[in-house]
């Protein structure tokens, strides 16, 4: 059964990590676990403070592989020893970079910011919310596919009790 409306959009707006699944060099599938926040009718995650894998390029590998091929999914799910609990949501659409190097200059992108601010408080508490210029990726949701074992899960996803 799919999750109902009201609760896919309740989990894009409070779940605190996801899945960003992209397309590496020659198509290869690539899934990174991400933080993001919605604004604007958009998902956004940015190029934070927190260390990188990889890291000695100028920028992460995922922006190189969005420039390559921008569609992209955000993958939210919950494991439960009780299988009837198990949900998961994919978020699916074009993903494209923005960058700003006044993130106030800009309404879409301070809005972003904003939500990000407030959605994860470890960046009022010395992760920086951007690294080098500040840089988002913003996902456009063409379509949301889900998932849940039953109503009890269903439940459980919108915040109640299982």
């Amino acid at each position: 059964m799919e999750l109902p409306e009201p609760v896919i959009a309740s989990l894009l707006e409070r779940w605190p990590v996801g899945r960003l699944g992209l397309r590496a060099g020659g198509g290869r599938p690539v899934v990174l676990p991400v933080v993001f926040a919605a604004a604007g009718g958009r998902l956004w995650s940015p190029v934070d403070g927190k260390p990188k894998a990889g890291a000695g390029g100028d920028e992460p590998a995922r922006l190189r592989w969005l420039r390559h091929d921008p569609r992209a999914c955000l993958l939210l799910d919950h494991y439960a020893e009780d299988w009837s609990l198990l949900w998961w949501l994919r978020a699916e659409g074009e993903a494209g970079i923005h960058r700003e190097p006044d993130p106030e200059a800009s309404a879409p992108f301070a809005a972003a910011a904003a939500a990000l601010r407030r959605k994860y408080p470890q960046y009022a508490q010395g992760t920086p919310l951007f690294q080098g210029t500040p840089t988002l990726v913003g996902l456009a949701v063409e379509r949301t596919v889900s998932w849940c074992a039953s109503a009890a899960a269903a439940r459980h996803a919108a915040g109640g009790a299982g």
